[in-house]
């Protein structure tokens, strides 16, 4: 988030506060002996002055900050901070209770605050009101001004309310800004300037239902409402809905909050961190991306939504196979046992869930490829793309945008101007390649009201079939290291947008303590943290960088490869002295991985190296001998796509130090699983292990006699 000081730039007149909060071990308590005193108002105090905001006053005033706090959130508004207040109106406050009332009488006999049966349930209900409307800021990151927004439709802005839940933003016309789609923000009374904040003025209450996808699912199949009828019908025969109901790990949460899992811990990663502190996830979150075809498109194909599970199926595991949405190397049943991972119903429903939830904004991330400009997020650059693995049978989703695709896309293989003197964008693309364009714009996409999952619907059928999987074989696969964390995405922790220190080095408990992600096991000795894109000048990828430090040992657990072949597996490197010198392995087998090649030191840049490297020149075979001199050193020079200084600055490839690793070469198949292990081999405990971005390559890429691989 953009740093700024937000009195300054309003030409306001400093202020003068007095005293701090103060936190016991146990409880949240405000010292209100020792209040701020502002020259002008603070939230509360603008709040209390204005009628209209009555309601809402007494609300913030009863509600605690949290179940363990003696403070309520009126308190934390009236001391210094930076605090994004959504306030409804007493008519918006009145509207909600009268939806609640005729939403569930047995709730409360009339639409009123003291009309609730039950106490608890009322104090539930008012803290859905109060934590929903604040967003606190912390010490480093600024409120929210309407001109901050995401400029994305549908997007999610950066940092949880005090519900922990994100609100994205929505735009109708040139000034109509919804939160989650259904609250107005005032056209007139909004970006208040207080000493402690921003206040917006809502004529709705921000309550989302906070339902699972399997609520959501089950609620749709009960009220026979259109829209995913069939989709719903196939995952609960597939036995996914207890799967879907999860939220969040709560062996997890109860290990943290009693403290064996520690809040933070003092790691000083080569400067970054000036507290010297590094913030433990405070969640291990679950979460679900669903991508749909609608009950409209399958009425288009002669299959009624409406009708009983029993008669849908059948039809659509026919439909499956008359349109061949499979692959023929594919091994499956089709019975009626829809449970059974081995069903071609199963196969075909779990290819459209990815294991964690991403909003509309992050289905594809910009920042550091060539062209884009971070100050200008209208101005996209060369073309990006992601690769996940899927739920059920792991395969691979690739999602992708770019400048001409005029949107996000599934598994789209344009024709991409690749050469040497290219600029990389798409020339054209198939009608067979264009893939799927997930319409995040739609009505029907889902985003807001389900706690774990986003849904999203598409234009065109979804499936790995044998064309995606051979355009996926036919191309190298690059992707992030943190994609193959989906915990590091349903936990906010993977290029969050802020530049608080508790969201920038983030420590991941080491697996001895906890084993926080699934796809990554350490040794005890290994201290591991995710340093976000806290700067756009590092030649990564994505500016983030996935770093160890002690005596480490990491294994991985890789994506599968898309078909049955050689494939190069390499690894980026961005070397200094900071780094360390480590042994790959790699294998099938997590417990009996074979050492991949020689030690590898991370500290070596590839023009300190003997490997043959030069600078590229004017000629481009010389060039070209040059790439095929380093690669029978297994190192390659860096990525030309990938820029520092968001975009705009050094190009990787150009660098002399970034270089790539070829870690194995040999035939890999795509029902097998594959880890890749990284441990050091100094006696040193604060040498570094780093990792930005990995690649499958197949053979008919690198080993092309008549289409060299790009140096894209």
């Amino acid at each position: 988030m953009k740093k700024s000081n937000l009195f300054h730039d309003c030409h306001v007149a400093p202020f003068v506060f007095l005293a701090v909060m103060v936190f016991s071990a146990c409880t949240e308590n405000i010292d209100e002996s020792a209040r701020y005193v502002f020259q002008y108002d603070v939230a509360l105090s603008y709040l209390e002055k204005h009628d209209v905001y009555s309601q809402y006053v007494e609300l913030v005033k009863q509600t605690p900050i949290s179940p363990v706090s003696n403070s309520t959130v009126g308190q934390l508004l009236g001391t210094r901070g930076h605090y994004t207040v959504f306030a409804p109106t007493n008519e918006a406050i009145d509207s909600f209770l009268v939806d609640l009332y005729q939403r569930d009488p047995t709730l409360l006999s009339r639409p009123s605050w003291d009309a609730f049966y039950s106490e608890h349930k009322r104090d539930s209900i008012r803290k859905v009101v109060v934590h929903n409307s604040v967003i606190d800021s912390g010490d480093m990151d600024d409120c929210f001004m309407t001109w901050d927004f995401p400029t994305t439709d549908k997007a999610e802005l950066a940092l949880n309310n005090m519900n922990d839940h994100k609100v994205s933003v929505y735009y109708q016309g040139m000034d109509s800004i919804l939160i989650n789609g259904l609250c107005p923000i005032s056209l007139t009374e909004r970006d208040i300037l207080v000493s402690n904040g921003v206040i917006h003025q809502m004529e709705r209450v921000i309550a989302p239902q906070d339902i699972t996808a399997a609520s959501y699912f089950m609620d749709m199949l009960d009220k026979k409402q259109e829209g995913y009828l069939v989709m719903g019908k196939a995952l609960q025969a597939c036995g996914l809905m207890d799967t879907l109901s999860k939220i969040r790990d709560e062996v997890y949460e109860d290990r943290y909050l009693r403290g064996e899992i520690p809040e933070n811990v003092h790691l000083y990663i080569d400067g970054h961190n000036g507290t010297e502190l590094n913030w433990t996830p405070k969640h291990r979150l679950y979460g679900f991306t669903i991508f749909a075809e609608t009950d409209d498109f399958w009425r288009s194909q002669g299959l009624d939504p409406q009708a009983p599970s029993a008669e849908l199926l059948p039809a659509l595991v026919e439909w499956i196979q008359q349109k061949h949405q499979y692959s023929d190397e594919d091994n499956f049943t089709t019975d009626e046992d829809y449970e059974n991972p081995d069903n071609l119903l199963y196969q075909w429903a779990t290819y459209h869930v990815l294991p964690f939830r991403v909003s509309a904004d992050r289905l594809v991330f910009h920042m550091n490829e060539l062209g884009y400009n971070w100050r200008n997020p209208y101005s996209l650059g060369i073309p990006m793309y992601e690769i996940y693995s899927t739920m059920g049978k792991r395969r691979l989703l690739k999602i992708y945008e770019s400048k001409e695709s005029n949107g996000v896309y599934l598994n789209r293989f344009p024709n991409l101007d690749n050469g040497r003197h290219g600029t990389y964008h798409e020339l054209s693309c198939d009608p067979d390649k264009v893939g799927c364009r997930v319409n995040r714009e739609s009505e029907q996409a889902v985003l807001s009201d389900i706690v774990n999952c986003c849904i999203y619907p598409l234009d065109a059928p979804l499936s790995y079939n044998d064309d995606v999987r051979n355009n996926l074989a036919r191309q190298r696969l690059r992707f992030d290291g943190m994609s193959l964390m989906p915990e590091a995405m349903s936990n906010d922790i993977r290029l969050k947008a802020s530049t608080d220190w508790e969201n920038e080095d983030v420590y991941i408990p080491n697996t001895s303590i906890y084993n926080y992600f699934e796809n990554m096991t350490m040794n005890e000795q290994t201290i591991f943290i995710y340093l976000n894109a806290y700067t756009y000048n590092w030649c990564n990828m994505h500016s983030d960088e996935m770093k160890a430090k002690g005596r480490f040992e990491l294994t991985f657990k890789l994506p599968p490869v898309p078909r049955r072949g050689t494939y190069e597996l390499r690894y980026k490197v961005l070397p200094n002295g900071d780094r360390g010198v480590q042994q790959f392995y790699f294998g099938s087998d997590p417990n009996r991985l074979p050492a991949a090649g020689i030690p590898v030191d991370l500290t070596r840049a590839i023009g300190n190296m003997r490997v043959g490297y030069e600078a590229d020149t004017d000629d481009d075979d010389y060039n070209a001998e040059v790439d095929k001199r380093l690669r029978n050193n297994n190192v390659m020079k860096g990525a030309y796509s990938v820029c520092a200084d968001g975009g705009t600055g050094d190009i990787e490839r150009n660098r002399n130090t970034n270089l790539r690793y070829i870690i194995v070469r040999q035939t890999m198949d795509p029902n097998e699983t594959y880890y890749m292990r990284v441990k050091s081999v100094l006696d040193a405990e604060m040498k570094e292990f780093y990792m930005d971005y990995m690649e499958y390559c197949p053979k008919e890429v690198y080993d092309n006699p008549e289409t060299p691989e790009d140096i894209w």
